[in-house]
């Protein structure tokens, strides 16, 4: 039988091949991928590619969700309060309109109303993250500001312009209304019913004043009905929210079904792998000892 004199370059042959074997394991084992590059698996790494892209894109899409889903819930809630307050303002009216009130007692009412009046320019003023909600998309200002001059008492400032947000692949959510359609659209003028009513408190004219109650019983309907629109908006947002949950999740085991590493499987090989090292580099120190016993003989 022939023996090799120089078995060192198939030996140290051995050694790089094995101790690649052993990096492939290793670094399967910490990323949890059996696909670390493409060379590993080049159709499995182009599926994971797209996989990643369309996983950043439902992220990308979350984040835009969280960032208007606390706007337009701050909307919705100061709607609600606009509401409370106007109906605050319909029951004093009524009371006014009371045949049995006197000058004094209708003036205190007064007050009460216009406090109500201040309350309801701060509300359509509300601001979120240092924007004028429902100034349209003139958000660095004021929506309404105090005006003498102005029948109702204000005067819009912001613009009739809707922000939209895209939160799907094929899926823009309009996030606002602008203060000019809620506050004092055509349908009903919450600033001119308040001033309207004020105006007739003051006169004491019990008819005026029962027309100016329906007036703002008028605009607090036309707000509530405007108003539905936060609700659809929260209501889509969370049905968004649900579906891009969902698909973050069928994205992850997509992933793992392409390019999942066996771990009971790595481990095994990698133990496998590094026993044969091992006994690869113990053959070629004895070698090398032979060699030089060899050489003193």
């Amino acid at each position: 039988m022939r023996v090799d004199p120089n078995p060192y370059p198939d030996l140290l042959a051995d050694v790089a091949l094995t101790q690649q074997q052993v990096n492939t394991d290793e670094q399967e084992i910490a990323s949890g991928l059996s696909v670390n590059k493409p060379s590993d698996d080049p159709g499995a790494a182009a599926l994971l590619v797209e996989n990643a892209g369309q996983t950043s894109e439902a992220d990308q899409f979350q984040r835009s969700v969280g960032s208007i889903q606390g706007e337009i819930q701050s909307a919705n809630s100061t709607l609600d309060s606009v509401t409370t307050a106007l109906q605050q303002a319909i029951s004093l009216g009524t009371e006014g309109a009371n045949g049995t009130e006197n000058a004094a007692d209708r003036a205190a009412i007064v007050v009460q109303i216009q406090g109500i009046q201040s309350q309801l320019l701060n509300l359509a003023n509300l601001t979120y993250q240092g924007n004028y909600v429902f100034a349209g998309t003139a958000t660095q200002a004021a929506a309404y500001v105090l005006d003498p001059n102005s029948p109702s008492g204000v005067t819009y400032q912001g613009n009739t312009g809707v922000n939209r947000v895209t939160v799907g692949s094929q899926l823009s959510l309009q996030t606002n209304l602008p203060g000019s359609q809620l506050f004092s659209g055509s349908g009903g003028n919450v600033f001119q019913s308040i001033q309207d009513l004020i105006t007739s408190l003051q006169g004491g004219n019990t008819a005026s004043i029962g027309t100016a109650v329906s007036e703002v019983g008028d605009a607090s309907s036309y707000l509530s009905e405007e108003s539905v629109f936060y609700g659809n908006a929260l209501n889509q947002l969370t049905s968004q929210q649900t579906y891009l949950a969902s698909d973050t999740t069928e994205l992850a085991q997509q992933e793992t079904t392409i390019g999942g590493a066996d771990l009971p499987n790595v481990i095994s090989n990698l133990t496998t792998s590094q026993t044969s090292l091992q006994a690869t580099l113990e053959a070629i120190a004895q070698t090398e000892s032979t060699n030089l016993f060899q050489y003193l003989k």
